[in-house]
This record gives C-alpha cells, structure tokens and sequence, in this order.
C-alpha cells in the first residue's frame, strides 16, 4: 500500500477501505507518511467528503493509534465537554470546575487554537506554570484526588489526532465534518470519557455556518459516541457574534473568572450554566435540568466553583495568584477604545472577522509553529440588537504592535453593522 495511491483514490471521490484508512493514519502518526502528503490526503477529504463508515473507521483509528485510558477503576463515570470552536469561546474554563464542583469528575483533553477560533490549552497557558503536558498516569492520578483535569493530548493518548490536528490549523483543511467530528471523537474515546456534551457551534464564527451543516455534524458525532458506547447529548449554540466580551486568551481567562465568581457578562455566564445542566443530568448527579441549575449555580454562590479551578491550576503546576489577582496576568502593552461612529440599533457583529483579526494581533497561529502572544484582544462590548450611540464605547483594541492595531481597529469597526430599525436579539441555542 502507498500513501499516494490512497490520496488519488480519495481524489478521486473512492471510499477507503478500514485497512486503507488505519494504513494511512497509522503511517502518518509514525512519521513514515510526511506532511506534505498528509496535507494533500486532508484537502481530498476536505473537498469530496467521507462516508458515515469512513468516518467512524478514522476515528476509531485516531483513537487507537495510541492508549485508550479506561477509568473505570479510578472513578464512577467521567463527564466532558466540547466545543467545536467559536470566538470568545471560554466555557470550558468555567464550566468544569463548576461541574467537578458538583462532584462529578471532568477530566478533559484540549486543544489550541484552530483557526480563527481560539484554543483552551493557550488560553490557559495565560497563567504562569499551567502544565498543559500531563502523561497518562498524571492525569489519573490528579483525576481520582481532585476530580478535574484540564489538559493537552499527551503523547501517548489519540497522538493521530494530535498531529493532523496541527497541520488542518495551517493548510485550510479545517472546516470538514468528517475531520471535525473524527477529530474531537476520537480524543473522547481515547480519554475514557463516558458521558460527553458536545456544544456545536454555528453561524459566521463557526466552522458550520448553516444550522443545517450544524445538525450534520452533531448527528455524525453521535452516532460515532453510540457506536462506541458513550451517552451523548449535543446542543446547537449561535456563534454569529462572540461569546461574552473578551476574545484574546489571558482576557478570555480573566473574563472566566469573573463568571466562578458568580458575575461575568449575562450571555456566557448562561452558556456555561446551560451546559453544566446537561453535564450534571447526562452525568447522573442530576434529575432533570431544573435541579442541575440549582446544583451548578450553588457552586457558584458557595465559591466552591472558583476554589476547584484554584486546585485545578496548583495541581497543574500554575501561578494560583494569577487567579486570585488576574490583573498579573500578560497585558499588553498598546490599548485603545473604538467609539461608534453612529447612532443605531447592532444589527451584526461579524464573530469570523473578529476572530481573524485577533489571529492577526498575535492572539492565534498562522503558521503551525508560530507563538502565541497571551496578552493581545478585544473586549467587545455590545451584542446584536442593542441601541448604540453615536460616541458611545463601542470596543477595545489590545495589542502589543502599532500597525497591528490599526488594522484590528478598521477589521473590527467593519465587523460592526448597525439598523435604523429595531433588530431582535440573537438566541444563545438552536433547537
């Protein structure tokens, strides 16, 4: 078998057989297929799709193609959450130690950035210290004393997913349902998670745009966690604008914060509760959503949800002062104020445009080595349907570049829009 036949045959709209895929996958995460060819076989994918059997064959390969944690021995059942990625997406960072609160075990693998959408393991590293690296036995160890683990693939768990996750970042071989829903599947499998809630995103900050794509995805992601074994429940959530205020990562870690201590802006404080409520119900901590919300937002009430994510970071090897006092955290250097230039109601705030000029403030990757500048943003600070004057505060610039932030400045201006007329606002989730 050759790694270019199987990128012609995927070219040419043929369905892979399971050992043709396992052939390829296996390949590339050894290094004996290069990442040129790995490029080439994902823009096919990208392009002419994969059928349902496909799909599940690769993410079963993903997931086998390293360690496949069972956590059986260590803890009852093991609750996460996932996203498909959005901008001023920083529920996760909330969302677990309120769970874990509850006292239902969440131990999650993330990853960076993709995209123009924003990653948790950079976010996270905002914080001084915050080891994003545990190896297996480390993350059991810290999962069954503390009941939270939020951390990167280690080498050993879905390492396949590791690297193709990497190159799709960098080659425009990212927005694919079947590389998409593989991709997040098969690190769920591989991290022993027995329930999972999976937030799929859509709109013009999501990489499904259409609420239609949207359901595809979530329907493919859930048959693939049937077939393993996993409870599963989606919702489908509207990322046409950014979530909360804050895009760019120390700012989206303060902006966290300030949600475990029960105040944060009102759209990603609701977000995160709604999504603890299908993780403590699908979790069995819970009896329906009613009761859920009760637990979740007592954690909130009694600290107890802000003190797990201070025993998440000290467990972790972070700097718990940057917690206590988050203005230690990375600032950036430049920081200007953009006034509205009218007086209407918002009939857009383009979440895509915005998070590709975080990207290009330094806030993501446009190459796949490339650093990550912690301290550079926005704080975005109306919502769609809002009335905004003219002179009125309309968002701020973070930056650490001059020319940079003129050209953040004129992106984000255009991702605004304003009506004359009334303009209803957006829903926080789809049915």
């Amino acid at each position: 078998m050759r790694a270019v036949d199987l990128i012609i045959k995927k070219r040419d709209h043929g369905e892979l057989t399971r050992e043709e895929i396992d052939f390829f996958v296996q390949g590339y995460t050894r290094g004996e297929i290069p990442d040129y060819q790995a490029s080439a076989w994902a823009m096919a994918v990208v392009l002419n799709g994969m059928t349902a059997r496909e799909i599940t064959d690769l993410t079963l390969s993903m997931a086998h193609s390293g360690q496949v944690l069972d956590l059986s021995g260590i803890v009852d059942v093991v609750v996460d959450k996932h996203s498909t990625g959005g901008v001023g997406d920083k529920t996760t960072l909330a969302v677990l130690p309120i769970v874990a609160a509850c006292g239902l075990p969440c131990g999650k693998m993330s990853g960076r950035g993709l995209g123009f959408s924003g990653g948790t393991l950079d976010k996270l590293e905002s914080i001084p210290g915050y080891r994003v690296d545990l190896s297996t036995d480390e993350f059991k160890k810290q999962l069954k004393e503390i009941g939270i683990v939020l951390t990167g693939q280690s080498l050993d768990l879905a390492p396949a997913d590791g690297k193709f996750y990497a190159l799709r970042d960098v080659t425009g071989t990212v927005q694919s349902i079947p590389l998409i829903a593989s991709s997040i599947m098969s690190k769920k499998i591989a991290s022993g998670a027995t329930a999972i809630v999976l937030d799929v995103k859509t709109g013009l900050g999501a990489f499904m745009e259409t609420l239609d794509e949207a359901r595809q995805l979530a329907e493919t992601m859930t048959a693939i966690g049937e077939l393993a074994g996993r409870k599963v429940k989606t919702l489908l959530s509207d990322m046409n604008q950014p979530l909360g205020f804050a895009v760019g990562n120390a700012l989206e870690v303060k902006e966290a914060l300030d949600v475990l201590r029960g105040a944060g802006p009102a759209d990603f404080r609701e977000h995160c509760l709604a999504t603890c409520d299908h993780m403590l119900v699908l979790g069995g901590r819970a009896a329906d959503l009613k009761s859920a919300r009760k637990l979740a937002e007592t954690a909130l009430q009694n600290g107890s949800a802000f003190e797990k994510f201070r025993q998440l970071v000290t467990a972790q090897g972070g700097d718990v002062s940057c917690v206590d006092q988050p203005d230690k955290m990375a600032k950036a250097r430049l920081m200007e104020s953009v006034v509205s230039p009218e007086s209407g109601f918002l009939s857009q705030v383009h979440a895509r445009l915005i998070g590709e000029a975080a990207v290009d403030l330094g806030a993501g990757r446009a190459k796949k080595n490339d650093p990550v500048d912690h301290s550079v943003g926005f704080e975005i600070l109306h919502k769609v349907g809002e009335f905004v004057k003219a002179g009125e505060e309309l968002f701020v610039v973070h930056a650490n570049d001059q020319e940079k932030l003129k050209r953040a400045k004129d992106a984000v201006l255009a991702a605004h829009l304003f009506s004359k007329k009334a303009v209803e606002p957006l829903p926080l989730f789809y049915n």
